[in-house]
């Protein structure tokens, strides 16, 4: 116990909304046991300024960055260098959450919380210990208002490449799968989403499942000239 007494996390931000990042910093800036040490808009520019090895307890890492990186890209590349990841976003995007879920950071944290649950949730990871939220469960089991449809690896392989704009005879090429045997899983597919209440007879509506369920991302929204 008095091993941990008075210790000091390190922690970095990566975000690319300056006022997040000093909102975020003056939150923690009250905290005896939490440092921010670094800040940076990109992975790369926190790299920069820190060398290959991390030398931090924690990074609070924003999804979407300006640089177009992604998640699960950015998350691996500082597991690999030492530190624990906390995902903090609008949480807009359930692809990119479980993308980023699945590459093993510690919790997803929303930037609509309290100051005070913002602080808990970065003590505990920053002990590494995982920060269960609702939408880190989410990221990980799928939406948990939508109906679970039980699909296995390969049924949701087969779907996230057809659902996304492939034929079967290419999904069945692409698998190693015949095309008889895509059919075959398309069509349990789509029996196990009627089963559950979600009904999908046809390609769009498999697409909208699988938006749905995370296995592709949100279509992004045309910027209003």
């Amino acid at each position: 116990m008095s091993s941990v007494v008075g210790k000091r996390y390190r922690i970095a931000l990566v975000e690319d909304h300056e006022s997040v990042a000093i909102g975020l910093a003056a939150i923690l800036a009250g905290e005896p046991d939490l440092e921010v040490v670094h800040s940076a808009r990109t992975v790369a520019g926190l790299l920069e300024r820190t060398g290959r090895e991390l030398d931090l307890d924690l990074v609070i890492l924003d999804l979407r960055l300006a640089d177009g990186s992604a998640p699960e890209d950015n998350v691996r590349t500082l597991r690999e260098r030492g530190a624990e990841v906390l995902v903090f976003t609008g949480a807009e995007n359930p692809f990119l959450v479980r993308s980023a879920a699945k590459a093993g950071v510690l919790g997803v944290l929303r930037k609509s919380e309290s100051a005070e649950t913002v602080v808990a949730a970065v003590r505990r990871a920053a002990s590494g210990e995982q920060v269960v939220t609702t939408d880190w469960a989410a990221a990980i089991d799928g939406d948990p208002q939508l109906s679970d449809v039980g699909l296995s690896p390969r049924q949701e392989e087969v779907l996230t490449l057809y659902a996304s704009g492939e034929k079967a005879s290419r999904v069945a090429r692409m698998t190693g799968l015949s095309e008889q045997t895509v059919n075959d899983y398309l069509g349990r597919i789509r029996q196990k989403y009627a089963d559950a209440g979600r009904p999908a007879p046809t390609k769009t509506d498999l697409y909208k499942r699988a938006v749905e369920d995370g296995w592709l991302p949100v279509p992004e929204r045309a910027p209003r000239g």
